[in-house]
């Protein structure tokens, strides 16, 4: 791995960050492979429909930031994987409560470099824990602890307040520990040792 290609990939993943969130939805684009794959708590598919999904929530006043911190890449050729430690901040009303949720976790990329440029392949966010706080810290939420205990830990409050939105919620995502995320780490290994593409996405 030279330089320039771990600047390159640390700059595709912090132009995702910043172009979703901003809704430069046309500069957004050009960090995807044309056959590029989300997974996320709400959406599952191309990355064309995640973009197109993104703008329309974006227009409809969905609060959803992103934060990001330390990167770790490994390249093989013209493959890649890296793991970028990250933060989803959503802020939405539950049960009449405006508050914000916080999921810590690490995005799990796949990359290719094509035409001497890298390009996300499938992005697979780990989820390892979250929480829920009113943005009034004067005000309560009470949650139903049965549907909350419908979600996964590391998004319970997250797929709680998306559910309460109307979203599908997908359960089986990727936590901190566990066969789900080891066979993750195991499709990582078998995308930068060739094969012809970065497992079935979730």
């Amino acid at each position: 791995m030279t330089q320039h290609d771990r600047l390159e990939i640390r700059d595709l993943i912090e132009n995702w960050a910043l172009w979703r969130d901003a809704g430069d939805w046309e500069r957004f684009k050009t960090v995807w492979a044309p056959d590029g794959y989300m997974t996320a708590t709400w959406l599952q598919g191309s990355a064309e429909e995640f973009i197109n999904a993104s703008r329309e929530g974006f227009d409809r006043g969905v609060n959803i930031i992103h934060l990001l911190g330390g990167t770790s890449i490994d390249v093989a050729a013209d493959r890649a994987v890296a793991q970028t430690k990250m933060q989803i901040m959503q802020r939405a009303e539950v049960h009449d409560v405006e508050v914000d949720v916080t999921c810590t976790g690490r995005f799990y990329d796949f990359l290719r470099k094509r035409e001497n440029s890298w390009e996300l392949v499938r992005r697979q966010p780990i989820y390892e824990k979250d929480t829920m706080v009113p943005v009034n810290p004067g005000v309560r939420v009470q949650l139903d602890e049965e549907r909350l205990g419908r979600f996964p830990v590391g998004y319970r409050h997250l797929g709680y307040l998306q559910s309460h939105a109307g979203f599908s919620i997908a359960s089986g995502l990727p936590g901190l520990k566990g066969s789900v995320v080891e066979n993750l780490y195991a499709e990582g290994s078998a995308w930068l040792a060739g094969s012809e593409r970065p497992s079935q996405p979730i």
